[in-house]
């Protein structure tokens, strides 16, 4: 297997794509002709839609946002799974649920093309390295055809399960984890610039100790910035929107289990909020400003 065809270039697909650049021969399809620009010049090569990308009987990674948008790169008008064909492999490392990624699969399957369910979570400079968790629900089978473009990417490959669906139950869980901590992070920004403590200093002292974790370590530095003279030109490296969507798909879960989520129900809440005020599209950290808006000497 040395052909892979990757779709969506985005924060993820872009380092994803040159991260596979090199051992695989990497074609790669971005509505964003800026971003296929950018692909090229890591050594993808770009193609003109979807099914341009992929060669008959290979394998499609698709790092795209939303459940719309991966039924868009597959089925839409130059989707990739026609072009796929019989033999095909899709890598989905997008995050849409257990119950998307069910149906997904019996979809594909009928074209004789099989699913792995294998969600990544570490963000874009772990996908460069190939540092990646990567949570993975196939059959063994078809893991061993997949295996070297997975171990590619991640440092921790983990099988989940058989089938797909048990990848994205586990993507949940770690989601629910992930966006609590982000929201208990702004928390603590903002309550710390409300005692009158510089946030820059507080993430810096408490990543250190028992209160920190990954989420204070890496988004606090930017909610620290959303009070400073660079406001403005906070880094994009996870957008708020995906914490929409990804909690969705936390509580949804909890509702269809019948497991209460309290915790995540009211993070929840704090990404919607951002939805409405019109920050979709800013980095996940800036709903700290929420929470302590900057006063006006500050922006």
């Amino acid at each position: 297997m040395t052909a892979v065809a990757v779709l969506g270039l985005g924060a993820m697909g872009l380092p994803t794509a040159t991260r596979l650049a090199g051992p695989f021969d990497v074609s790669a399809y971005d509505v964003s002709a800026e971003r296929r620009a950018l692909a090229e010049a890591g050594g993808v090569r770009s193609a003109a839609c979807p099914a341009a990308a992929v060669t008959p009987g290979g394998t499609a990674l698709l790092a795209v946002r939303d459940e719309t948008q991966v039924r868009d790169a597959l089925f839409g008008a130059d989707g990739a799974a026609a072009a796929l064909g019989e033999g095909g492999i899709v890598i989905l490392t997008s995050t849409i649920g257990p119950a998307a990624v069910r149906e997904l699969d019996d979809e594909l399957a009928a074209s004789g093309i099989a699913l792995v369910d294998a969600p990544v979570s570490g963000g874009p400079a772990r996908a460069g390295a190939g540092d990646l968790l990567i949570v993975v629900g196939v059959a063994p089978d078809v893991l061993e055809r997949a295996r070297p473009v997975l171990e590619r990417l991640a440092s921790t490959l983990a099988v989940v399960g058989e089938r797909p669906g048990a990848g994205q139950a586990m993507k949940t869980v770690n989601q629910l984890l992930a966006g609590v901590h982000i929201a208990a992070a702004a928390e603590a920004v903002a309550l710390a610039r409300g005692l009158g403590l510089d946030p820059a200093t507080v993430v810096e002292t408490l990543s250190a100790g028992a209160a920190g974790s990954f989420m204070l370590a890496d988004r606090g530095p930017r909610m620290a910035q959303a009070y400073g003279d660079e406001a403005d030109a906070v880094e994009v490296r996870s957008r708020l929107d995906i914490f929409v969507k990804d909690m969705g798909i936390v509580t949804d879960a909890g509702r269809a289990a019948r497991v209460p989520l309290p915790v995540a129900a009211a993070a929840q809440q704090l990404y919607l909020l951002g939805h409405t005020a019109g920050m979709d599209a800013r980095d996940d950290s800036s709903v700290v400003t929420l929470l302590s808006p900057p006063a006006a000497e500050e922006r």
